[in-house]
């Protein structure tokens, strides 16, 4: 299964972490715990990079931090923090 994720500023093909994203979610509800983990670390990478790719989308397209948080069903400041990365330092403070 591919998952194509596109937005103006970054574009991939999510195939690398794992040829199945239902395999994993098989593998993430099994009774073996060392295939079960596995399939959730194998999860969470793959939501770490949508969410990253998605949060870039929204900010790309003007969306403030507090939408984007209400969308995630988080605050403000915890997206900020896990999305903003400093970059009112490294654009000149603006």
């Amino acid at each position: 299964m591919s998952i194509y994720v596109d937005n103006p500023t970054a574009s991939m093909y999510v195939d690398g972490m794992h040829p199945d994203v239902a395999s994993v979610a098989d593998e993430a509800t099994s009774t073996d715990p060392a295939v079960g983990l596995a399939g959730v670390a194998s999860l969470r990478a793959l939501l770490d990079t949508l969410e990253r790719l998605q949060v870039e989308n929204a900010r790309a397209r003007g969306w403030a931090w507090q939408r984007i948080a209400d969308a995630l069903g988080v605050s403000k400041q915890a997206v900020h923090k896990k999305h903003g990365g400093g970059r009112r330092f490294r654009d000149g403070g603006r």
